[in-house]
C-alpha cells in the first residue's frame, strides 16, 4: 500500500507563482491603505461593489464615475458585458489601467470628470460609489445633468456615499474630505428631480436593507428613466 503525501495537494498553487498576472498585482493605494489603517473596510467596500454587481447584472454598457484604484470594480465586470471605469485623477487612472489592461477584455479605463461635461457615449447604467459627498453641492445639478445626459431612455444610476447621520463618527481625514454628506431623504429628493423613479436603500456595515435611513452608515439611491435635462 503506498504512503500519500500530504503535500502533494499544495502542487495546486504552483502555478500562483508561475503567472505573473497573479504576483505582480497590487492593491492600489485606496485599498492598500485600507488594508493596513482598517481591514474591515475592505469588507465594507466589497460589500457595496457586490450589490452594484447585483442590481446591474446583465447590463451591456455600465460606466463607473470615480473607480479610484479600481480593485473592487472587479466584481462589476464580472456581471455586465463593458464596463468604463473612469476617474478624474490621472494618478488613479493609471494604477486601473495597469491593473486590467494584464485581467480583463471587457474594462476600459479613461480619465473623465463628470462635473466639466457627460460622456459622449449612452450607457444603459451609470454608478458611483463615495463620489457625490466630494464634490461640493453647488455641482450637485450639474452633475446629474450630465450622467442623465450620458444614460440612454431606461437608464440607471447608483449613488452610494455615507449618510449625513455617520458622520458624527467619521474619522478627521474623512471629515475633511466629505464636504456634500446627505440624509436619505434629500439624496433621494435629488434625485427624484432627475429620474422617473428612485428607490433608496440603507446600509450598515456590509449588509444593505431597506430600514429607517437615519439609522444608516451608509445609503444608496438608484435611479430609473432619467427625465429631460433641466436648466442649470
Amino acid at each position: 500500500m503506498s504512503k500519500v503525501n500530504i503535500r502533494d495537494g499544495e502542487n495546486q498553487f504552483q502555478r500562483l507563482f508561475e503567472d505573473d498576472k497573479y504576483s505582480e498585482l497590487t492593491m492600489g493605494a485606496m485599498r492598500a491603505y485600507d488594508w493596513c489603517e482598517d481591514p474591515r473596510r475592505l469588507v465594507f467596500t466589497f460589500s457595496r461593489y457586490k450589490f452594484v454587481s447585483k442590481i446591474l447584472a446583465g447590463k451591456k454598457m455600465v460606466a463607473e464615475i470615480g473607480c479610484g484604484d479600481g480593485l473592487a470594480s472587479k466584481l462589476v465586470a464580472q456581471t455586465v458585458s463593458d464596463l468604463h471605469l473612469t476617474d478624474y485623477d490621472d494618478r488613479f487612472v493609471e494604477i486601473t489601467k495597469t491593473k486590467y489592461d494584464i485581467l480583463n477584455d471587457n474594462i476600459l479605463v479613461y480619465k473623465h470628470d463628470i462635473v466639466l461635461q457627460g460622456f459622449k457615449k449612452k450607457f444603459e447604467a451609470i454608478y458611483a460609489l463615495d463620489v457625490l459627498e466630494h464634490i461640493p453641492e453647488t455641482h450637485d445639478e450639474r452633475v446629474l445633468n450630465n450622467i442623465c445626459e450620458s444614460l440612454n431612455e431606461h437608464g440607471i444610476l447608483i449613488l452610494g456615499m455615507p449618510s449625513l447621520e455617520s458622520q458624527v463618527y467619521a474619522s478627521p481625514i474623512s471629515k475633511e474630505g466629505h464636504v456634500n454628506c446627505k440624509s436619505g431623504e434629500d439624496l433621494k429628493s435629488l434625485m427624484q428631480g432627475f429620474f422617473h423613479n428612485v428607490l433608496l436603500f440603507s446600509m450598515n456595515d456590509e449588509v444593505v436593507h431597506t430600514g429607517f435611513s437615519r439609522l444608516a452608515h451608509y445609503i444608496f439611491a438608484i435611479g430609473f428613466s432619467p427625465k429631460s435635462k433641466l436648466n442649470v
